[in-house]
């Protein structure tokens, strides 16, 4: 049983239900879990053709899409800025998370074993990782 589960939610990629069904069944009974989008940086040529404007709502569209998929008060969400596999990582080690919970994309051959943010997350987490497939 773990203490502190992150969730890494891709919500461009659908946010898996499996995800929360699996860190309940993993959580201990006064756990807690939280779930984490990481909103990439714009490419730079991209960039300068981006309003704060436009940011800012989609900043508010991604915490409006993660309260309606958790649908539950005792789940936690946060939105994150960076690097994904990074960002993971990183606030995972901040919270002192226990376990992180991740799914992987059907890789290419590229990333053939797991997705390159999934990757990144296993090589670099100092906590345990569940990878979803």
């Amino acid at each position: 049983m773990y203490n502190k589960i992150l969730i890494a939610s891709a919500l461009n990629q659908g946010f898996s239900d499996r995800a929360l069904q699996t860190a309940k069944l993993l959580i201990s009974k006064d756990g807690k879990i939280i779930v984490a989008h990481v909103m990439e940086p714009v490419n730079n040529v991209v960039q300068s053709f981006v309003t704060e404007d436009v940011k800012t709502k989609a900043h508010d569209k991604i915490k409006e899409m993660m309260a309606e998929r958790t649908n539950d008060d005792a789940i936690e969400s946060e939105i994150l800025h960076g690097q994904a596999g990074r960002e993971i990582s990183k606030y995972a080690e901040k919270i002192g998370a226990d376990c992180i919970i991740i799914g992987s994309h059907k890789p290419g051959l590229e990333d053939f074993f797991l997705g390159s943010t999934s990757s990144r997350v296993v090589r670099h987490s100092k906590c345990s990782v569940h990878v979803l497939r």
